[in-house]
């Protein structure tokens, strides 16, 4: 692969060849793919990827895959403007990420997952698995079973009963771990140490992660081959964050755009915020937090890449914002109910700190402004109950009918 160098620690700079391997064996930092990026600018164009398929392949020259093998349609999900909830913020050019519609398993996972066992089957693997908080287990099980992997997906005990049914239906080994996500996450450090298994986003994470970027790519044409003046992304082990910042830089890199100029902002649930917390307490690193929020799906008390998402946003002069429970639901309901977009925890999560950001003059009124909104509301339905409008019961009869609605209106 001409266009990737190999792996290379992102503390120590030791470089490694293009192997399933993640961390470094001499000072345990994580590993990252590296890319030549003067060969890749001789091949890549913007008609080039015009030209593409209608999915994240179009952008196959900067991802570390020869050719794709799984997830063929993930990607290229609507850049929507938002004009209600723009008009409700004071924001003219707001915009939303739509990956609540992205194929097939209506979640960002489905860039990564693509990425990842698209890799995996180049490297010879017939099992894949992975650590989840509901949304991967999701992907992985789908794209197994459409690639012909065996599947097991780890995931805590206690997820959302919808995420666990869209892991079922593809028929892989779901095993229901007694803890949080950090405990499903060690447990499948341990196990990927023992078998020959593609654990996505372990020994295949330098690849995994790389599928991210393609929501960076996806904006910067959508715009009209520019970047945003601001992003406003979830963070849970801060991996999307660090790949959206990465991505921007390659598009200039590869001289698709003249200038990146991008804030990046953070947004954490206030039950499960250690990135957030470092932020405002001016450290440059991470103590660990036992989540406790509904929003699960990115409730991960000990990010991995949590100190390089601190980087991003001293590097990119933006800010990290928090969100209670309660807010959250707002978020939730203000998308819904603005954009008819029907988003889950992280998207009331990130929706939230939008709304803050907006408020305290963080966001400018002329300002192209990016809202990610990274997994679908059906998958957690739960957590509205009790938070919506009732129903409204009648007898199928035209007086009752005036009696009860016409009357309330």
């Amino acid at each position: 692969m001409a266009k990737v160098k190999g792996l290379k620690c992102r503390e120590c700079g030791k470089e490694y060849p293009v192997e399933p391997i993640h961390v470094c064996e001499f000072c345990f930092g994580p590993l990252e793919v590296v890319y030549d990026y003067e060969e890749i600018r001789k091949n890549l164009s913007r008609d080039k990827i015009e030209k593409g398929p209608k999915s994240l392949w179009r952008y196959i020259d900067l991802l570390p895959v020869e050719e794709p093998k799984v997830g063929l349609t993930a990607g290229f999900t609507p850049l929507r403007k938002a004009e209600n909830l723009g008009r409700v913020l004071g924001l003219k050019e707001l915009y939303i990420k739509d990956d609540s519609v992205n194929h097939p398993t209506l979640s960002f996972k489905d860039r990564v997952v693509s990425v990842a066992l698209s890799k995996a089957v180049e490297f010879g693997f017939d099992t894949a698995a992975c650590a989840s908080t509901g949304n991967l287990a999701n992907s992985v099980a789908a794209h197994s079973a459409q690639a012909g992997l065996n599947c097991f997906v780890f995931i805590p005990a206690n997820l959302e009963s919808q995420k666990i049914y869209g892991s079922l239906v593809f028929s892989p080994t779901v095993v229901a771990v007694e803890g949080n996500y950090d405990d499903v996450n060690r447990l499948c450090s341990e196990i990927a140490n023992e078998l020959y298994w593609a654990f996505v986003n372990i020994n295949i994470r330098p690849y995994y992660a790389e599928g991210s970027k393609t929501l960076a790519f996806e904006v910067v044409e959508q715009l009209g081959w520019r970047a945003p003046d601001a992003v406003v992304a979830p963070a849970a082990s801060g991996s999307l964050i660090t790949k959206i910042w990465k991505g921007l830089k390659e598009m200039k890199l590869v001289g698709l755009i003249d200038e990146v100029k991008t804030r990046v902002y953070g947004a954490q649930a206030e039950g499960c915020s250690p990135i957030a917390q470092a932020w405002k307490e001016g450290r440059d690193y991470i103590k660990p937090v036992k989540p406790n929020t509904i929003a699960k799906s990115i409730a991960i008390g000990n990010p991995a890449d949590g100190i390089y998402a601190l980087q991003v946003t001293r590097e990119s002069l933006g800010d990290w914002e928090i969100a209670t429970d309660q807010e959250i639901i707002e978020g939730i309901k203000l998308l819904a109910e603005t954009e008819g977009i029907f988003t889950e925890t992280a998207g009331g999560t990130t929706i939230a700190v939008l709304k803050k950001l907006a408020q305290r003059g963080a966001l400018k009124p002329d300002e192209t402004v990016v809202v990610y909104i990274t997994g679908n509301g059906y998958k957690t339905l739960e957590v509205l109950e009790g938070h919506l409008k009732e129903t409204v019961r009648i007898k199928p009869t035209l007086a009752d009918f005036k009696e009860k609605i016409l009357a309330r209106v």
